[in-house]
């Protein structure tokens, strides 16, 4: 393999581990003895991961996106 290769693949295993794990903390959340939310909180935290799933898919196709990294419950 080539050392481009290489770094993608070494890179990509790690990232992907990393945001694995971010999720499945995310996920700890839904313990409603530890936490208290409402449907839309769990509706907004969903679709902004979707939508960033999105962007990943375009970017990958090499599509524009939108470079705006946050999240923030809407009021």
């Amino acid at each position: 393999m080539n050392e481009k290769r290489d770094k993608f693949e070494r890179l990509a295993e790690k990232r992907v581990t990393d945001v694995i794990k971010k999720v499945r903390l995310i996920g700890n959340l839904s313990n409603k003895n530890n936490y208290d939310y409402n449907d839309e909180h769990v509706k907004q935290i969903i679709d902004t991961l979707e939508s960033e799933v999105r962007l990943l898919k375009g970017r990958f196709k090499e599509e524009k996106v939108n470079d705006n990294p946050s999240f923030s419950f809407k009021k």
